[in-house]
């Protein structure tokens, strides 16, 4: 494989996104760290896609489900970071078929180092004969996470480290999850977690830690990476963004099965999503350790901090 003379080049998939875009800022952010990023994107001529060109990214253009295009955009390269999107079209066959593709164009390309971002497969814990929680689809627990987790077996033939990420707190603004305004006119966030602790990061972190899973060489081939901001009880989160936006918000804990009849795209999904975690805290946040994440990112930001840069982002509903 020829590489580039100067800079390894890592192939970011999604690099208009927040978990792939993370990763190209973090690689232009380490100027002489020994890498460049290539972002690849299905539309060039996007804003996005512009502004990284302007700032001097490469930019190639590639689609996940053709898999020539991204034998040809991880051409020379010596690192891909792969990722794939559930909700844009809510079907994990498409994902898997996807990460298919992902890892055989890698493979075709004698790419030395992918880092796959995925979840866990949830039915490990909760089988589809398990009425714990609906079946969906037929053959899904979580289909956001279940996907994902199934595909891992999709890298065996090639050099993989399986990043296992935690909650997006960017959920609270861009997912509707943030404080909502009753009619008595005070803030509340909802969640079917209980008292359990839910990990979670900022997605920009996703980017920085994955970068320094490259810089980290071979060391994390053929190993899984689970990494979390902070666990957070609900009680917790509202504390901090009652500190941050200067006025009290109140934490509601619902059950799973109320949450998967609120109705919204993907609510059954999320629904035992958070059952998962809140039933299977020991199994699921355990392996998210802060500590070990953040030496790999020594500039992880906690809760707190990523509300102090965040808040006047979050809609109040």
């Amino acid at each position: 494989m020829a590489e580039n003379a100067v800079n390894k080049v890592i192939a970011v998939v999604g690099a208009t996104g927040a978990q792939g875009g993370g990763v190209i800022r973090a690689i232009a952010a380490d100027a002489g760290g020994g890498f460049a990023g290539r972002a690849l994107t299905r539309e060039p001529s996007s804003e996005a896609a512009k502004s990284l060109a302007a700032a001097d990214v490469e930019v190639v253009q590639a689609d996940l489900d053709d898999r020539a295009s991204l034998e040809r955009a991880f051409a020379g390269a010596h690192g891909v970071f792969g990722v794939t999107n559930f909700w844009e079209h809510y079907s994990p066959d498409k994902e898997i078929e996807q990460a298919r593709n992902i890892a055989a164009a890698a493979k075709a390309a004698d790419v030395r180092h992918v880092i796959w971002s995925t979840l866990e497969d949830t039915r490990q814990w909760v089988p589809l004969d398990d009425d714990r929680m609906p079946t969906l689809n037929g053959k899904w627990k979580v289909p956001h996470y279940d996907g994902k987790g199934e595909a891992e077996k999709e890298f065996a033939d090639v050099p993989t480290t399986l990043l296992r990420t935690s909650f997006y707190w960017e959920n609270m603004i861009y997912f509707g999850m943030g404080p909502q305004r009753g009619e008595d006119g005070r803030l509340t966030i909802t969640f079917p977690i209980g008292d359990k602790r839910l990990p979670g990061m900022g997605a920009e972190d996703i980017g920085k830690t994955a970068y320094a899973i490259f810089k980290s060489g071979n060391d994390y081939i053929g190993k899984v990476v689970s990494i979390a901001g902070e666990h957070l009880s609900g009680a917790e989160m509202a504390a901090g963004l009652s500190e941050a936006l200067g006025e009290a918000v109140q934490y509601t804990a619902i059950e799973p099965a109320v949450y998967r009849g609120l109705g919204f795209p993907g609510a059954e999904d999320l629904g035992n999503m958070f059952q998962i975690t809140r039933d299977f805290e020991p199994e699921y946040a355990g392996p998210r350790d802060v500590q070990r994440t953040r030496a790999l990112n020594p500039a992880l930001k906690d809760f707190r901090t990523w509300l102090a840069e965040n808040k006047s982002r979050i809609p109040l509903g």
